[in-house]
């Protein structure tokens, strides 16, 4: 069960946001800050980039976040030394100014999940499997022809643990998460917090997972922006890749000017 502390509110209900509004920035690791790489561990993040985002986070006056589907402590290796409010697990984990604010528990049939999932990529060459203690996902990305049968297994043993988890699909990939958590409901618990409360939020993502994410920002007067133009997306604007938002950022870091308009490509 995903337990969520209240906020401290700021703020009343959401409004549209003016186009002068100062933003939040919420962004995504996989796919976004960085390359889809073939295994979960071979991610390369350009060395400029936790540099340039703790600047950022500073011009921004603090509101600026990660929310992704990895664990909170890998982001923070990646990341090391710097250290940034980040929703993990997509959303199974809250941390902001350096405490966890929420923790999901680890669902009672995790470990038969996480048994049944190792035996499979025992037996298939190319299947990855990343046990997040709380969610566990499935990969294929090196093993495409065995997607059809990584999702049967995924959806059979999702039925099997019940309510309390879903499973979300993405790039090669298929993950059970805590039924609670969300990219989405994130987001709009950090915008409840003081340090965000009354900016314009912008979500940067690349993925299905991302998409509850896009409707949450639209919702509040945001801005949702997807990398890529691989399929149809609720996000309002597109970037094409990793590196056109490596770029933006790192630009903005340096130039001091980073607003909505900044992720606005023709």
């Amino acid at each position: 069960m995903t337990t969520l502390t209240e906020p401290d509110i700021a703020t009343g209900p959401h409004e549209i946001a003016a186009p002068d509004r100062e933003i939040a920035l919420f962004l995504d690791f996989d796919g976004t800050l960085v390359e889809i790489a073939p295994s979960p561990e071979d991610v390369n993040l350009d060395r400029r980039v936790a540099p340039a985002l703790t600047t950022l986070r500073a011009q921004l006056g603090g509101a600026l976040a990660l929310v992704s589907g990895r664990p909170i402590a890998f982001l923070d290796k990646v990341l090391a030394p710097h250290r940034f409010d980040i929703a993990g697990l997509h959303g199974a984990q809250i941390r902001v100014d350096d405490e966890i604010r929420s923790q999901a528990d680890m669902h009672e049939g995790m470990r038969a999940a996480l048994r049944d999932l190792v035996r499979f990529a025992n037996s298939h060459v190319g299947i990855i499997v990343e046990d997040k203690r709380i969610s566990v996902a499935l990969h294929w990305r090196l093993a495409p022809a065995l997607q059809d049968e990584a999702l049967v297994l995924m959806r059979s043993v999702a039925a099997r643990m019940g309510p309390g988890m879903r499973l979300q699909e993405g790039k090669a990939v298929a993950e059970l998460v805590p039924a609670g958590a969300s990219k989405g409901s994130a987001i709009a618990w950090l915008m409840a917090t003081p340090v965000y409360a009354g900016r314009q939020p912008v979500f940067i993502g690349d993925d299905i997972t991302d998409e509850d994410g896009f409707e949450a920002v639209n919702a509040m007067g945001g801005i949702s922006v997807r990398i890529g133009a691989d399929r149809e997306s609720h996000a309002s604007c597109r970037l094409a890749s990793p590196t056109v938002l490596r770029h933006i950022l790192l630009e903005a870091a340096e130039s001091g000017r980073l607003s909505a308009s900044s992720f606005k490509q023709d």
